[in-house]
């Protein structure tokens, strides 16, 4: 709860592409939250970052509003601050703007529920959803580690890898579980299966080219 943003936290917030904000009854009296929080806004503004707000224990019209401990903590920073007002007015339009943002209002006792909601949330919008490559995987990490020592992926060329051999022996079970490891380290990733198949149908080919750029 220092006064300064580090370097660090800046670059972390800069190069996010999603800010989850926990709101808590004593957030307005870290005055680095606040700086953070509108650095991020700068951020959704400027990179379309993503934000979602989460209310832990506290209403968003109370943040919004600034009600209760935020309206005590916010004429505390006034007074503080009285040589540099403007400050203080950047955090509370910040606060404004993010209270109408859509997010998640938790109660007591509601933690685990809601985490798993906003990790589930988080990965979908970072298309990091695993793929269910089987049943019972057994065995997959040793090949799909083969098939990625292939693979230069430090690299910014394209690159491919072939995976041969007869029907019904783990092809494209082995193909989820490479890019469940890998996709993760890219902006952008989609997985086409089928692609023989979905081709040779009518306008199959539109169908894989949407599915790509989707």
């Amino acid at each position: 709860m220092g006064d300064q943003i580090s370097p660090s936290i800046l670059r972390a917030i800069e190069g996010s592409r999603i800010s989850v904000i926990i709101f808590s009854e004593n957030y307005a009296s870290s005055t680095s939250c606040l700086d953070e929080l509108t650095k991020v806004l700068e951020c959704k503004d400027s990179k379309g970052q993503l934000v979602l707000p989460v209310f832990y224990n506290v209403n968003p019209f109370q943040v919004r509003g600034q009600h209760g401990s935020f309206a005590e903590y916010l004429a505390k920073h006034e007074e503080k601050f009285r040589d540099d007002i403007n400050k203080v007015k950047r955090w509370r339009a910040a606060l404004y703007q993010v209270s109408t943002l859509y997010g998640w209002h938790l109660g007591e006792g509601q933690e685990s529920k809601f985490v798993q909601r906003i990790v589930e949330e988080i990965m979908n919008k970072l298309n990091l959803i695993p793929f269910n490559v089987a049943k019972h995987p057994v065995g997959l990490d040793s090949p799909a580690e083969d098939v990625k020592s292939l693979l230069d992926l430090g690299s910014d060329g394209v690159q491919a890898v072939g995976i041969y051999g007869i029907g019904g022996i783990g092809k494209t079970t082995l193909g989820k579980a490479v890019y469940n490891h890998i996709s993760h380290q890219f902006e952008g990733s989609a997985f086409l299966a089928n692609v023989r198949e979905i081709s040779t149908q009518s306008h199959g080919l539109v169908q894989l080219q949407e599915a790509l750029l989707s």
